[in-house]
């Protein structure tokens, strides 16, 4: 893949991209802690299918850097979604299938959403993957609360310290712990271990798992997609859920959230296959996104 860099009313933002131009676009998200690597394999079958692939690093990973140093460096799902919306714009992709997991499944599921007409097909892991903030006080069952020990932890200056001193053995830990049945996530780490290091990582990394919890503000230019977001609109796109079958963060979420998507719709679950779905499961992952290209 190529490396390239295109320049946002927030970001200047690195991506890589595969595939002739004019093919059906499709852009694919990362998610915390991982990197554009997770899609090496994918990116490669889609371009060689005749698919225009476009793999974007989040804000405060690898070489995306803010335009503004007194930008707040917000982690907040509504600023990845309009990241998204802007790295579309500024591209040109009027219509392009979106598929991610993890904080990028959460920006896809948001733009698809919101800008359905911006979309022409999802694939998310793990279903719904849009936080609704009003219920984020409300206890999970405790099998799935002693797997968000890290988010509890980053509530600290504790944690951010550790993030900030620790970040490539924490995340390595959760590779491992988020994979559990992934004997390749040690061998793969490092690849993507360097875009972590980003000048902004830990603030952007912080600040999302504060905001989702009620203990830190959001930025304000995002308010309006947050209350947007916060009405829980439905999914009409086309849609394809892949829900890991062996993810040791949290649990089961993907079949409870069919009432959100009321377009066509596929679910399919995977087993033996941790957190990192695409990375892990690359055939599967192209397979669902080429599945809506047609």
């Amino acid at each position: 893949m190529a490396t390239k860099r295109v320049t946002t009313p927030v970001l200047e933002i690195e991506y890589e991209q595969a595939g002739e131009a004019g093919g059906p676009p499709v852009v694919l998200l990362h998610g915390f802690p991982y990197d554009v690597r997770a899609y090496d394999e994918v990116a490669a079958v889609l371009a060689a299918g005749g698919a225009s692939v476009y793999v974007p690093y989040l804000r405060g990973f690898g070489g995306t850097r803010f335009l503004d140093d007194a930008t707040p460096r917000s982690g907040q799902q509504a600023a990845l979604a309009q990241d998204l919306l802007d790295f579309m714009d500024v591209l040109g992709l009027e219509n392009a299938v979106v598929a991610g997991y993890d904080w990028g499944g959460r920006a896809a599921c948001i733009v698809a959403a919101l800008r359905p007409e911006r979309v022409r097909g999802l694939v998310s892991v793990d279903g719904y993957n849009v936080q609704n903030l009003a219920y984020a006080g409300e206890p999970a069952p405790p099998e799935w609360e002693r797997t968000y020990w890290y988010q509890y932890y980053f509530h600290s200056e504790r944690g951010r310290r550790g993030l900030t001193e620790n970040r490539d053995e924490l995340c390595a830990l959760l590779w491992r712990t988020w994979s559990p049945t992934w004997t390749g996530a040690d061998a793969a780490f490092p690849a993507s271990a360097r875009s972590l290091h980003n000048p902004d990582f830990v603030d952007v990394v912080i600040h999302s798992y504060r905001h989702r919890f009620g203990l830190a503000e959001g930025d304000p230019r995002y308010q309006a997609l947050e209350d947007l977001i916060a009405r829980e609109p439905a999914i009409t796109v086309s849609s394809v859920v892949l829900e890991s079958g062996d993810d040791g963060v949290g649990g089961p979420s993907a079949e409870g959230d069919r009432e959100y998507f009321t377009g066509p719709y596929a679910h399919r679950v995977l087993p033996g296959v941790g957190h990192n779905v695409p990375q892990e499961a690359p055939e599967a992952f192209a397979t669902a996104v080429t599945s809506l290209l047609g």
